[in-house]
């Protein structure tokens, strides 16, 4: 009978023994589910999440994709959603969220979430650095065009001391260049134009490297067309805005390996003006639908735009002239020389230009030769070509030296009028 008394009073207390872990058991904290991203702009995101453990508190943790778990930047919430600031434009991040059910129960890590951010938008105002315009991706020295811009390039370009340039034009999303003849489109308000002045190291071997000098800038804003110059540091990693001018010694290889030197000028805001104003406002020189309608590697430019939605209000490139190329012989003496002056002198040298009041040469390409004036004024012509004096030959501004294959070109030219 004690023997059975016993047995019953142990298995009592087991049972209540048992009872109590019962009640002490940690319940299961579960990890969120559905984690979605949301207002993802270049710099920031919201992230969101579902939970069945609804008095949760939550460690979120994320970095650069890739990251080791524990390395990465994290923050605690008590919301189910959370906005991630400060983030790189351009970057997928890898996120993972914690649940925290109390201060000794947590979840495990979700699976890693992964969301990219948006390039950024070009800016529409001139800011203190190149940077800040988001014109270009990565490294700002490579010149890696953003995907909110394009490259352009003219069949006849300006002479620039031998000079290197990329030209860019970024439209507003959802806007196009519009058709408007042979001459400028109409470009829409807040479109940004730049053109970057480089020099290589070794027109032989290009992996030497190359200065970059300068990137010029025009922006419609309110209906007009502002100029802005960065000039870029001696380290290469930046440029900052400078509308003073300024001077700067520039030397460069040719391809026939001859060393050449020169004193390179950085246009002021009031040169800038002297080339690109007429009657009085600002306008762009070299983009006309004329100088950017020929093939590069087998594709006619201007289709291109046209199939890009870049280019609106005509079908095709067939319908409008194409300027030629100063340096093909397989055009005409005049045909070249013309439109060599077309870019280089008539942005000044046309109605409404800053020589418009000393003469009545009218150098665009479209002018009939008889109402140009080229012929009667051909010495004057051949005279201010002939040498280098600053203020005095032309060009007025924007090189230090003369351009010898194009000034040979004219005076070729100028010698059939006699």
């Amino acid at each position: 009978m004690f023997k059975k008394s016993y047995l019953l009073i142990v298995f009592v207390s087991l049972f209540l023994s048992c009872g109590n872990d019962i009640d002490d058991i940690i319940p299961v904290c579960n990890s969120v589910t559905n984690i979605s991203s949301s207002a993802i702009a270049d710099n920031s995101a919201t992230l969101s999440w579902e939970t069945i453990n609804s008095s949760a508190s939550y460690n979120l943790e994320y970095g650069i994709s890739g990251f080791t778990l524990g390395s990465g930047t994290t923050i605690s919430v008590s919301e189910t959603s959370v906005i991630l600031t400060d983030l790189q434009a351009n970057t997928t991040y890898d996120v993972y969220v914690q649940t925290l059910c109390s201060s000794i129960n947590s979840s495990l890590h979700s699976d890693v979430y992964s969301f990219t951010t948006l390039i950024p938008n070009v800016a529409t105002e001139f800011k203190t650095n190149l940077s800040e315009l988001n014109l270009f991706s990565g490294n700002l020295n490579e010149l890696n065009i953003t995907t909110k811009a394009f490259e352009y390039n003219l069949s006849t370009t300006l002479f620039s001391d031998y000079a290197h340039k990329q030209r860019i034009i970024a439209l507003p999303e959802g806007t196009s260049m519009e058709f408007d003849g042979d001459g400028l489109p109409l470009f829409p308000e807040n479109t940004v134009i730049a053109k970057t002045f480089y020099y290589n190291h070794d027109e032989r071997d290009l992996s030497l490297g190359r200065t970059i000098i300068e990137t010029r800038i025009l922006m419609k804003l309110n209906g007009e067309w502002e100029t802005g110059d960065y000039k870029w540091n001696d380290e290469q990693t930046e440029a900052v805005l400078d509308l003073g001018g300024s001077s700067l010694p520039v030397t460069w290889i040719d391809v026939e390996g001859n060393t050449n030197s020169t004193t390179y000028k950085i246009p002021s805001d009031t040169d800038c003006f002297t080339c690109h104003g007429n009657n009085g406002n600002i306008i762009p020189v070299g983009p006309k639908l004329r100088s950017m309608n020929f093939e590069i590697n087998g594709v006619n430019q201007l289709e291109q735009f046209i199939s890009n939605s870049q280019l609106t209000g005509v079908a095709n490139s067939a319908s409008i002239t194409s300027l030629p190329n100063w340096e093909d012989g397989d055009f005409r003496l005049e045909a070249r020389a013309r439109a060599y002056m077309d870019i280089n002198c008539a942005h000044c040298h046309i109605p409404g230009g800053s020589c418009a009041d000393e003469t009545t040469l009218n150098l665009a390409f479209e002018t009939p030769l008889n109402e140009s004036q080229i012929v009667e004024q051909s010495h004057l012509v051949s005279y201010r070509i002939s040498f280098y004096l600053d203020g005095l030959s032309m060009p007025f501004i924007g090189t230090s030296m003369m351009h010898t294959e194009g000034v040979e070109l004219i005076q070729s030219y100028l010698d059939t009028l006699d």
